[in-house]
């Protein structure tokens, strides 16, 4: 009798244990650019694809460019774009200043890299109109990235000039997207990498051509049609797998106010971006214009990522999902003192303030961090006496319960 009671006991333990493993949910990502769209022409054109997304998670207004006038103002170009949503910086540090990217500072690693360093069973997967992508900014096999490899790419069509002949009126780019996404869609579909990106370019391709025009009207309606053929495999791979997918699409930069054909510069439309996602746990920061900086934590922070302090440290982005602590941080130095000040979204714990005035961590090295005080994260500002510090030039770091924000302060010579 002893012996069935210890038995079922083990039967049950077995079958419980069973259950929470079918519960858990295989994390996945998709996260897409769509090229040179501002926010205000997304606004006006019909996009029953991602709306349908959106009414999922949410929409919002967000930017790139960095803090304008500041030491992180970013150009509004596109690979600047792409590599401050890899890596969740702005161009002082990664360093690809426009689309030539002639030196990546691959010290400020991808998500792809954080992901593929701490779950090498993971596969990772990138769709994509345009090789640089992948082997500059991704910076597939390179000795820098410790040759990193992802696990399936498709990509480089824009130099097959056979079957993409190149026509003024930029049709063989809207081909290979198409091409791309059908690709996209099916391998997602049948193989759910656990991380993907696809880039589109057509859409930029228009505005810069026509501007603001009936043309670029029309394929931003095509960009949004493809956009709801991957959210179909998505929505397939949920319905019939355990598995719970983040999708993030968003766009590089705006378009210039004038004719909306040029863009790089620092106008409200040209660094008026806006995100498209599925998360069902958007916080308020989500509503605060988030920079495209935002979506690397975000997607970090879905797919289990945990990010080294020291890295977490460089960091320009928040997540917009799940609990974080503040918000805005905000420096001003006057007098040997520094008055610092953030948001605060919930009055859990304290906020450590930490100063360092070195920079060595952009060349591979360490920075050593002198805790400057710890106050209630509810108090929403401290102040700093810095007057033994000589240095022109001062990394602020607030660390607080769910978050960190980091600001410099860059004295002018």
């Amino acid at each position: 009798m002893k012996t069935r009671v210890i038995l079922f006991a083990l039967l049950a333990l077995l079958n419980f244990e069973n259950n929470a493993f079918c519960q858990t949910k295989a994390k996945k990502t998709l996260f897409v650019i769509v090229d040179g769209i501002s926010s205000d022409t997304k606004e006006k054109i019909p996009t029953p694809n991602l709306d349908a997304i959106a009414k999922v998670g949410g929409y919002t207004r967000a930017h790139v460019g960095g803090d304008k006038g500041t030491y992180s103002q970013t150009p509004t170009i596109s690979a600047v774009g792409y590599n401050s949503l890899l890596t969740g910086t702005w161009v002082n540090k990664h360093n690809v200043w426009d689309n030539d990217i002639k030196d990546p500072n691959y010290h400020y690693w991808t998500i792809f890299r954080f992901l593929e360093e701490q779950y090498p069973q993971k596969r990772t997967a990138v769709f994509s109109t345009w090789l640089d992508n992948r082997t500059k900014l991704v910076g597939e096999g390179l000795p820098q990235t410790d040759k990193l490899q992802l696990d399936y790419s498709f990509d480089g069509f824009e130099l097959d000039t056979i079957h993409f002949k190149h026509d003024k009126e930029a049709q063989y780019i809207h081909k290979i997207d198409e091409k791309v996404v059908d690709e996209a869609a099916s391998y997602i579909q049948d193989k759910a990498p656990d991380m993907s990106w696809v880039y589109l370019e057509f859409t930029d391709d228009m505005g810069h051509r026509y501007g603001d025009s009936e043309q670029f009207h029309k394929a931003i309606q095509t960009m949004d049609e493809q956009m709801g053929r991957l959210w179909k495999a998505v929505q397939l791979r949920e319905k019939n797998f355990n598995e719970d997918w983040l999708v993030v699409i968003t766009t590089d930069h705006g378009r210039d106010s004038k004719t909306g054909k040029g863009h790089g510069g620092q106008s409200d439309r040209e660094r008026g971006t806006w995100i498209v996602t599925n998360a069902k746990e958007l916080n308020a920061s989500f509503k605060e214009n988030p920079g495209i900086v935002s979506i690397m934590p975000t997607v970090a922070r879905h797919m289990n990522v945990s990010i080294p302090k020291e890295q977490a440290f460089e960091v320009d982005g928040v997540s917009f999902t799940g609990k974080i602590s503040i918000i805005n941080p905000s420096l001003v130095k006057e007098s040997g003192k520094v008055n610092v000040s953030w948001k605060s979204l919930n009055n859990e714990g304290k906020v450590k303030i930490w100063l360092t005035t070195t920079n060595h961590f952009n060349k591979g090295g360490h920075d050593l961090y002198f805790l400057m005080d710890e106050v209630n994260v509810a108090n929403e500002k401290t102040e700093l006496d810095i007057s033994k510090y000589p240095s022109g030039f001062f990394k602020i770091v607030l660390e607080a319960k769910y978050n960190n924000l980091n600001s410099w302060i860059v004295d002018k010579q």
